[in-house]
């Protein structure tokens, strides 16, 4: 199946210093057997920027802005400054920005379009088997968090999740959202993949030891399409306004996540709440609970919710997590540098997302069960 200028974003590009991403980025995806994903291409610099100049840059509201043309084609020097800077991002924020990172804008709508289709166009009857389930089923289709048992809130949001790896589970309807979720899954994969390589370097660990630690040939890889609805309706009894989501960091590793131009993702930052604009073109990087595990507490799951405000939001998020059956727990290594030795004690993935799904949402709570308490 081809989308409207899908085969044109292709070929945005065609400079030398293009080209290298393009082959790393195809190269590791048809190592993970996917030959057919088309994704082949690294996005054109801003035109007010160089790379070189991309690379330590900072968007307005202070986020950190990495530059994949640089992480895998810039010189030794430039590469260093891009590992540098990736650490800090991920040590004082928990989020940043990526630009150049190769995922046709074509494929983006397509994926956003066709969730929209069923969240907003299907009748019930065509998603009802979805609605109703544990929050481990591997497609769920609901409002609020997970369900409202859970909830105890008003959250103002629909969404769709499903696991797309290592085994790929979508909808049946609409037509095209199969075809679409999966190409939009093995991209993005091989983004966050390569992001994971160059965070572990960042720890001064080898390029290959998160993945390693955490068996990503085998990680569970989540899409979740999440839909907004405008509200300018009354306060609650209370005087609060129903939210999106309330303040949480995700249970995975990475989250990358794009919307459809409005604005709604707030960052908490040196106890300061934030709202993140994106820039053009670029995808939003946050950490999550399993970054902060396996790093012993260096780099920090980002605490982040979801506002709502008078224009329809949607976003849609890919996700990246542990293997469900490996233990995760504190690289050795950085468990020795740790002041106070090893902030956590090892989980099995699964019982970690289990409690995490099935409770309602608190901060950073999360990581309460496996925080070791002195």
């Amino acid at each position: 199946m081809a989308w409207p200028g899908l085969d044109a974003a292709i070929l945005v590009h065609s400079a030398p210093q293009y080209r290298a991403p393009l082959t790393f980025l195809c190269k590791h995806l048809r190592a993970q057997a996917f030959a057919s994903v088309r994704c082949t291409i690294m996005a054109p610099p801003s035109p007010h920027r160089s790379p070189a100049q991309a690379n330590g840059a900072c968007s307005e509201d202070g986020i950190r802005v990495v530059d994949m043309a640089v992480l895998v084609n810039g010189d030794a020097d430039q590469r260093a400054q891009a590992i540098r800077h990736l650490g800090r991002a991920c040590q004082e924020w928990g989020i940043f920005m990526v630009i150049n990172h190769g995922v046709p804008e074509a494929l983006q709508a397509a994926t956003m379009d066709a969730c929209k289709e069923l969240l907003l166009s299907l009748p019930t009857e065509d998603k009802a088997e979805y609605m109703d389930g544990s929050p481990m089923d591997p497609v769920r289709v609901g409002t609020g968090f997970v369900n409202s048992a859970v909830d105890g809130a008003r959250y103002w949001r629909d969404y769709v999740k499903m696991f797309v790896h290592p085994d790929f589970h979508c909808p049946s309807k609409p037509a095209n959202l199969r075809e679409v979720a999966k190409e939009y899954a093995a991209c993005t994969r091989g983004l966050m993949l390569e992001l994971v390589a160059a965070i572990s370097e960042s720890l001064g660990l080898d390029g290959g030891r998160i993945a390693q630690a955490l068996n990503l040939e085998s990680c569970l890889q989540t899409l979740v399409a999440n839909h907004y609805p405008p509200y300018s309706g009354p306060d609650d009894d209370d005087g609060s306004t129903p939210i999106g989501l309330p303040a949480h960091s995700d249970y995975g590793l990475l989250t990358l996540l794009f919307q459809n131009g409005v604005d709604g993702l707030q960052v908490q930052h040196d106890g300061q709440w934030l709202l993140a604009k994106p820039l053009p073109g670029s995808f939003f990087v946050i950490a999550g609970d399993q970054l902060e595990i396996v790093s012993n507490g260096r780099y920090k799951a980002a605490l982040h919710r979801a506002w709502i405000g008078g224009e329809r939001r949607m976003s849609v998020l890919a996700l990246i997590a542990p293997c469900l059956d490996t233990v995760v727990e504190p690289v050795p290594e950085l468990a020795r540098e740790g002041p106070e030795g090893v902030e956590f004690r090892g989980i099995r993935f699964r019982d970690y997302m289990e409690s995490h799904q099935s409770s309602r949402l608190v901060g950073k709570t999360a990581l309460d069960i496996v925080r070791v308490q002195r």
